[in-house]
């Protein structure tokens, strides 16, 4: 396996950019960078892999945060269903967009972290507990929506706010970090 990317981090003035759409129709080039931004994510969660590269352990990551402003994501992570079944939450998007979102809001207790960003910002970062997004999918070659909640809603709105140049820190009340908001709910 070759490691293709190295991550930008949040001093490079390129991750406060907008990001452009890809032109359609969806050429395979894009298709395989995607792809190729997904076998990152996965080898960032093999043990042996990521200290060998010296990687940080991801489950998102957009195109900008390689070096790409294009409308670009992948989110990659191990989940469990109601019944404690193991899934596999595999989104390989370009183009995504936010079509319809709930009022409920949701955020991570621990506060949320990025491969772009080497220091610590601690507060809570609110999002929208209910997503749905269109988007072309790498993995079928047509388009979709997808229908997330809660940390899966949280990772693709982290990794959405990147193609608008938006980190997650900048979401964080500055006077009161931990300020608790009605209709919210922590993971």
């Amino acid at each position: 396996m070759k490691l293709k990317f190295k991550i930008v981090k949040d001093n490079q003035a390129s991750l406060r950019e907008r990001c452009e759409l890809v032109p359609t129709p969806i050429e395979d080039k894009y298709i395989d960078f995607v792809n190729d931004m997904h076998d990152y994510l996965v080898m960032s969660q093999d043990e042996k892999l990521s200290e060998k590269y010296h990687l940080r352990e991801g489950v998102g990551l957009a195109a900008p945060q390689v070096g790409h402003n294009i409308r670009a994501l992948v989110v990659y992570y191990t989940d469990y269903d109601a019944d404690g079944h193991e899934i596999i939450i595999d989104h390989r998007l370009i183009n995504p967009k936010i079509i319809s979102e709930s009022v409920k809001l949701s955020y991570l207790k621990a506060g949320e972290g990025c491969l772009s960003v080497d220091n610590p910002h601690e507060g809570y970062v609110y999002r929208k507990y209910k997503i749905q997004v269109k988007a072309f999918d790498c993995k079928t070659k047509k388009d979709t929506i997808i229908t997330a909640r809660g940390y899966e809603a949280i990772v693709l709105q982290h990794e959405l706010d990147h193609l608008d140049g938006i980190l997650f820190y900048d979401h964080i009340d500055k006077k009161d970090p931990f300020k608790k908001l009605d209709n919210s709910v922590g993971f």
